[in-house]
């Protein structure tokens, strides 16, 4: 019979020479050593958290409350009513609520309950170690965090101006449409906005492959393990001065996340909610800063202006402002977009005066600004909070940041709210999602909100279309994107006088950006590759980019960075050399293919799969009614490409036992389902003896596209998935191929009884 955690648990404790009741014993001397009213300030500092890990054993916590004679039977029934209705969130509120109006002895068994339960609950273990890592400092922190922060009269007025500029330029959403006369469409925040997953424990940042690729893995994982609770979820009003934080008083709080899952949105939000007075009224003043707004900013400046530059308004009070350093925010959205490194631990700007900005009227480069803000050389006192792609977040792992928290996105559930926002039609909303979730490719990166966007603005013309012919709908990647382009081209394309030249040049800038991880373009870039910014008027173009008129100088961005990959891939296939004279020598693919399948930092991996998904006659064939023909030598040369790396890494019978040699096949595994070509896939991965991808967490996406390759494979010799994570979803997935091979090795892989039965079936 396999152990349950808490036997695991127990036997670990036992490993480690009964350490469990020796913590039993530190932890319950720390609560001790709390007078009534400093526990009753720690219950208050915590509570959110508290709520949150006891509404997963909420039953459990109000049989224990009643054992110690804390609450009533009917308080006890009524906890369970509400479980039984699906609304343990209230259960756990209420079971606090009563807790709390109990005084201090209902307090202390509280506590008592959760040091019983610490061995057994990864979150309950963390407070306490939290309690115990903080010691004095818990004191200071829990009744600050309790003290209310009054407004001064001479500053109410300002204030309240401040907070109603603020409201007003946060209150919209402007989303584009793709079909009808209308080009975008304003909505209210308060309406569209779905409430974004955040968690606070630090992430390996390390890329070895595409953000989106190894955050998608990653929130596979995160699922996984919230499901065991063994992470912590955080909200935006907990992101500055709560108990996550490592210091609640003050400092810098660091949020993380992909491309397009909504780090500027989640800010907007922030920044809406603490103008209208729903959050954080610790803070008397915000001030929210872009990177791309920054950029433009040339030469040295002081702290003073880069204020007053947003908001003039601030002129009469700012310099009454730093007197109290502690009651304001200041918030820079978008590091990964800024023009230049900021790196906190460069020595030499470090401890050079002229790099210093020691108060907030010394001139100095605004990169120094930011870092002395972060570092506490400026107004020390005051909260900074900073967004970044991961691709930025290396510099800022040292210790002044006081919490890292990383945007996953959505769960199955934000999924859901954000297409029945989307479509207007409750009815469509449903089919659409019910399709998208019957398609594991297309439904695994709808964590993704810019994604979810693209899927259902490129899915909507499908539910919608009265007459005609219905268009197949979308099975890969590729075919979505190539769907979105047919959409915007179908209703936008006679705006401009050759949509196949622009296209063209657009995704030479596109691929560019790839190349040197650039996803903000100027004018200048523009016309590197002989395009107008004027042409950004058209609907077609807007369809593509949109601009940041926030910035004095205009700036442009991708509307998400796939399709920025994937007009960069397009455009390999829009080459002028189809209308040449047949004697004109093709340009040579390979040195770029070469580049990008060579590059281990993962930037070009989705474009890859872009390209050789464009290599499927039927997929490109939307496209060539609207864009011409589709260059069938980029085809040949893209296939011929596959089959020569594909014999370079030595795999004609098997793969070597490198990691990185694995990590490729797992690649060629993806081209070439995305490639949809079947007597590609039998001429390569149809001649395979072995197949090696031990050691590689493989997402059950991976599976899918695995099953769906071997399918073209006779007879194997050997599979071996030894290590890769697999788990029962993944056996689900891989289970109708896996009668193709003789040997067929699956260690290590916690498939459960679930997982094992239906490999047996």
């Amino acid at each position: 019979m396999a152990e349950g955690p808490s036997q695991k648990r127990h036997k670990d404790n036992e490993a480690k020479g009964g350490s469990s009741s020796s913590d039993e014993e530190t932890f319950r001397k720390i609560l001790a050593g709390f007078s009534d009213l400093n526990l009753y300030r720690v219950t208050r500092f915590y509570l959110p958290r508290i709520q949150a890990m006891v509404e997963e054993f909420v039953e459990q916590f109000g049989f224990m409350l009643k054992a110690e004679y804390i609450i009533r039977e009917e308080e006890v029934a009524a906890i369970n009513q509400l479980v039984r209705s699906g609304r343990c969130g209230e259960a756990a509120e209420f079971a606090m609520k009563t807790v709390m109006g109990r005084g201090a002895r209902g307090g202390r068994a509280t506590w008592e309950i959760f040091v019983k339960l610490h061995p057994d609950n990864h979150k309950v273990e963390k407070i306490l170690r939290e309690i115990q890592e903080k010691g004095n400092a818990l004191q200071h922190e829990t009744i600050w965090s309790g003290t209310e922060s009054q407004v001064s009269d001479f500053l109410k007025q300002i204030q309240a101006q401040h907070k109603e500029i603020l409201q007003q330029r946060t209150d919209t959403l402007t989303v584009n449409i793709i079909g009808g006369p209308v080009k975008r469409k304003t909505f209210s925040l308060s309406a569209r906005y779905t409430k974004l997953i955040l968690i606070s424990s630090p992430r390996d940042q390390s890329l070895v492959e595409h953000e989106l690729l190894a955050r998608g893995r990653d929130h596979e994982e995160w699922q996984k393990k919230h499901t065991k609770n063994q992470l912590e979820r955080i909200h935006m009003s907990q992101l500055l001065r709560s108990s996550f934080c490592k210091n609640s008083m003050y400092g810098t709080s660091v949020v993380g996340g992909v491309a397009g899952i909504g780090k500027t949105t989640l800010v907007q939000k922030m920044v809406h909610d603490w103008a209208t007075g729903k959050i954080y009224p610790q803070f008397h003043f915000v001030f929210h800063f872009t990177f791309r707004e920054l950029n433009v900013i040339r030469g040295r400046i002081n702290l003073r202006d880069l204020i007053l530059n947003s908001y003039p308004y601030l002129s009469s009070v700012i310099d009454q402002l730093w007197k109290e350093p502690g009651k304001l925010l200041f918030i820079f959205d978008g590091l990964d977009e800024f023009k230049d490194r900021i790196d906190f631990t460069d020595t030499q700007r470090n401890t050079e005066a002229q790099y210093h900005c020691l108060d907030p009227h010394f001139w100095c480069e605004v990169s120094d600004i930011v870092r002395c803000l972060v570092q506490r050389k400026v107004l020390p006192g005051c909260s900074v909070l900073i967004t970044t792609r991961p691709t930025a977040l290396q510099s800022l792992l040292q210790p002044e940041i006081n919490l890292f928290a990383e945007i996953q996105g959505f769960l199955a559930e934000e999924r859901k709210e954000y297409f029945q926002k989307f479509f207007e039609d409750v009815e469509i909303a449903v089919m659409a999602f019910t399709y998208v979730e019957a398609n594991p490719i297309l439904y695994t990166m709808c964590y993704n909100p810019s994604y979810c966007g693209i899927l259902c603005s490129s899915l909507e013309c499908f539910f919608t279309q009265k007459k005609g012919k219905q268009r197949p709908f979308p099975k890969t990647i590729t075919q979505l994107y190539v769907n979105h382009i047919y959409n915007i081209l179908t209703n936008h394309g006679r705006e401009i006088e050759n949509p196949r030249e622009v296209l063209r040049k657009t995704g030479e800038m596109a691929l560019l950006g790839v190349r040197e991880r650039t996803i903000v373009f100027s004018s200048q870039h523009f016309r590197a590759v002989q395009l107008e910014p004027c042409q950004f008027l058209s609907g077609f173009m807007m369809e593509l980019l949109e601009k940041d008129s926030s910035a004095h100088n205009m700036v442009y961005t991708f509307h998400h960075l796939t399709i920025q990959e994937f007009v960069a891939a397009l455009a390999q296939f829009l080459t002028p050399y189809i209308l040449m004279p047949t004697h004109t020598t093709p340009p040579n693919l390979t040195p770029l293919l070469d580049i990008a399948h060579s590059d281990r930092d993962g930037r070009f991996q989705i474009f890859l799969r872009f390209l050789i998904g464009l290599s499927d006659p039927y997929t490109k064939s939307l496209l060539n009614e609207l864009l011409g023909t589709l260059s069938s030598e980029t085809t040949r040369q893209v296939i011929d490409w596959i089959q020569r790396i594909f014999e370079n890494i030595g795999i004609e019978t098997s793969i070597s036992g490198k990691s990185d040699k694995k990590g490729d096949l797992l690649n060629i595994l993806h081209y070439l389902f995305e490639s949809q070509n079947k007597p590609l896939m039998k001429a390569t991965i149809g001649t395979l003896k072995k197949i090696d991808l031990s050691r590689n967490r493989l997402s059950p996406v991976d599976c899918i596209v695995m099953a769906a390759d071997l399918q073209t494979c006779e007879m194997v010799e050997e599979i071996d998935l030894d290590s890769c994570y697999i788990q029962t979803e993944g056996i689900q997935r891989l289970v109708s191929v896996l009668h193709r091979c003789k040997s067929l090795r699956l260690g290590n892989n916690n498939l459960g009884y679930c997982g094992v039965k239906r490999l047996c079936d």
